[in-house]
């Protein structure tokens, strides 16, 4: 059963979703959708005491309801309910929360977006582009974060298919790819650009993604001639991928005398002039 999780926004509010490919649905998390629909101040509780109710109702609702990983504030997975459409719609009709209709809108609206990117990928390729031109980027910019997204999916295909493990493992060689080019692992990476949850991705410039995606491409492509057999081993393949752009990197600090790495991204550096010094940090 292949899963692809998101974040949907409804109305400003984080929803944590899970698309399964077998079954062509989303998966949506409970306790985020009644954190969206009502004033409650713990909707673990609120779902808590529905559930409850439900149940001596005779509703097979929250009987029937599944368990999915989803990833908490903290950053790990834990077991969470959650609802298909189907469900929720059901669930909807027990909450009073004067924004059940437009919910109901934002839902159908979901999933129809994403039943159409299955028809036609190019329309979710349209939508990111867009996305990323509401959040201020340039076009070349976005161009080039579409190709690093292609690159990367290449990479994590090539791990699995040499049994490297999803979470742990792949976050492991990621780090190791990326202190190998940048001399940062991820968390230093993010803590020099002064960041948290945010992918470091979108905030990385022109040169950083393109450096990036040498790394990882470099990673891929050795990893197809060296062929390891253990995690290990795709370890090393990883750090050597790393250092092919590491080279890339020095040669062209050496040339022109800056930093690649900088605290800034490629959106924040197209509102600064050129001499500004802020943005060659």
């Amino acid at each position: 059963m292949k899963k692809k999780t998101a974040i949907k926004l409804f109305n400003e509010q984080h929803i944590r979703t899970i698309w399964d490919d077998d079954q062509e649905k989303w998966y949506f998390s409970i306790v985020d959708v009644i954190g969206a629909l009502t004033a409650s101040p713990n909707p673990r509780k609120y779902w808590s005491v529905l559930k409850t109710r439900l149940k001596s109702e005779g509703s097979e609702l929250a009987t029937n309801c599944s368990q999915l990983k989803m990833q908490s504030t903290d950053g790990k997975f834990y077991k969470t309910d959650v609802a298909d459409t189907q469900q929720l719609f059901r669930l909807i009709q027990s909450i009073p929360s004067p924004k059940a209709e437009p919910f109901k809108i934002w839902l159908a609206k979901v999933g129809r977006e994403r039943i159409d990117e299955i028809e036609d990928p190019e329309i979710g390729i349209d939508r990111l582009m867009e996305t990323y031109l509401r959040k201020g980027y340039s076009t070349e910019w976005i161009n080039q974060r579409l190709k690093s997204i292609e690159i990367r999916k290449e990479l994590t295909d090539e791990w699995e298919s040499k049994g490297v493990k999803k979470g742990n493992e792949f976050a492991i060689l990621t780090d190791d790819i990326t202190k190998g080019w940048s001399g940062f692992t991820i968390k230093q990476y993010k803590g020099y650009k002064e960041l948290k949850r945010e992918n470091l991705r979108d905030y990385m410039t022109n040169i950083e993604l393109v450096l990036n995606m040498l790394a990882e491409a470099s990673t891929t492509e050795i990893s197809k001639e060296k062929n390891p057999k253990t995690f290990n081993e795709n370890r090393q393949v990883a750090q050597k991928g790393g250092s092919v752009a590491k080279a890339a990197r020095k040669k062209l600090e050496d040339s022109t005398g800056k930093k690649v790495v900088t605290k800034l991204n490629a959106k924040q550096l197209k509102q600064f002039p050129k001499e500004n010094p802020k943005a060659k940090k």
